[in-house]
């Protein structure tokens, strides 16, 4: 308690050179800043992990069962039986996807087909990101299709208005010789009902239709399919329903969680927000040393106090504790400082979109923000560790400094 009261003392007290205030005021200023700015970064970060993965959850399942190797995969009723009953299961969808030439008018485009079941809808949100149209994927009387934004104008189709179809071509699967381009190619045709916007590389590739439709394109059985798409009931771990599974299935399927779906994306975004914290910490170390010099300062002024200390029993752990605890006070002070700019800004970009986003159309149009405790927490110790490492050297001056004066 002592070592606090006379840093504290130190601190507030008014120097013979003025300068040694003010640039321990500066000393604060700069680490409030420092402060603010890594958490605003961070929270922005947050805010665009948060938005990515929104988009990437309207259109992946929690859990997706494909192939370990090949493309389709055969899950018999008695086994989608089983799957139905395993706890943390709300629902699934069978699905098809193959790459297909896509023709409208003269200009052929190459797309992702995607076939779905009637339970699509219960395991992903495409539905509710329909943006022109109606999301219809037909029946046997006419297959339809739903588009991606970006898809139907490079088709040049309209959805609403159009009433000609999409012609589809995919390579068929059992053929060894052919004598024109033609013989190796099934096609059908699709009507266009409706227009998803989700996000581009979703808009820019993918075409949802019916699955009955694809499976006779593609010559599949009822019970092929290129993955099974599982929508976990809410508050689900999706790691230990993944295990769940895996266990059940066997080692010919491939179990993956929506992370898994997306690692390289998820770990591209965490491997930018370190490198920014990593990059703002250094200025952070940069800014400590106007806090070297403001403690170097402090000690050349106080060496009579210290000399008195001394004398009075103080130990070298003593005096050094207290240079320390008075860094740690400049530290300290500016990180609360850091952490209320931080916060308002946050909270009046939440409200208020104060810096726009250019070029977007239709997502957000202000970067988004998501402060995170374990952020705050981080930014701390972080603060704290460089207070201390530049506290060091001064302390430790300080107390060599008594052995210094008591010896002459």
């Amino acid at each position: 308690m002592m070592v606090w009261q006379f840093a504290s003392r130190y601190f507030r007290a008014k120097k013979s050179t003025n300068a040694i205030n003010i640039i321990a005021w500066v000393s604060v200023a700069a680490i409030a800043v420092g402060v603010g700015a890594l958490i605003v970064i961070l929270s922005v970060f947050n805010g665009f992990e948060g938005l990515v993965k929104s988009l990437y959850s309207s259109f992946y399942p929690a859990i997706r069962v494909a192939p370990a190797s090949g493309k389709t995969i055969l899950l018999t009723p008695a086994q989608l039986q089983q799957i139905a009953k395993t706890p943390g299961i709300a629902h699934y969808s069978e699905v098809v996807e193959e790459k297909a030439v896509l023709r409208y008018g003269d200009e052929p485009t190459i797309a992702i087909l995607k076939g779905v079941d009637s339970n699509y809808n219960n395991v992903t949100d495409v539905k509710n990101n329909i943006v022109r149209g109606r999301f219809d994927t037909g029946d046997k009387e006419a297959y339809r299709a739903v588009l991606g934004l970006e898809l139907e104008g490079a088709l040049g189709v309209d959805v609403v208005h159009s009433l000609a179809p999409v012609t589809v071509y995919v390579p068929r699967r059992k053929v060894n010789a052919f004598v024109t381009p033609e013989d190796a190619l099934n096609n059908g045709i699709l009507y266009p009902a409706g227009t998803f916007a989700i996000q581009q590389e979703f808009n820019s590739k993918y075409v949802i239709t019916n699955i009955d439709f694809l499976r006779k394109l593609l010559e599949l059985s009822d019970n092929e399919m290129s993955a099974l798409e599982i929508a976990a009931s809410p508050g689900v771990d999706e790691n230990q329903l993944k295990i769940k599974l895996q266990q059940l299935l066997g080692a010919g399927y491939k179990v993956q969680t929506r992370y898994e779906q997306n690692q390289s994306l998820y770990a591209i975004m965490q491997t930018e927000k370190w490198a920014v914290y990593v990059i703002l910490s250094f200025i952070m170390i940069i800014a400590a040393f106007n806090m070297i010099g403001s403690l170097y300062m402090l000690v050349i002024e106080k060496q009579k106090d210290i000399t008195i200390l001394k004398a009075m029993g103080a130990r070298k752990s003593l005096i050094m504790r207290i240079f320390l605890a008075e860094g740690l006070i400049i530290a300290g002070i500016g990180t609360l400082l850091g952490f209320v700019l931080g916060t308002a800004f946050c909270l009046l970009q939440q409200h208020f979109g104060i810096i726009k986003l250019e070029g977007t159309s239709f997502l957000v149009d202000a970067y988004p923000v998501s402060m995170h405790p374990q952020d705050f927490l981080l930014v701390f110790v972080t603060i704290i560790v460089i207070g201390v490492a530049a506290s060091w050297y001064p302390a430790k001056r300080a107390a060599v400094a008594v052995i210094t004066l008591k010896a002459t």
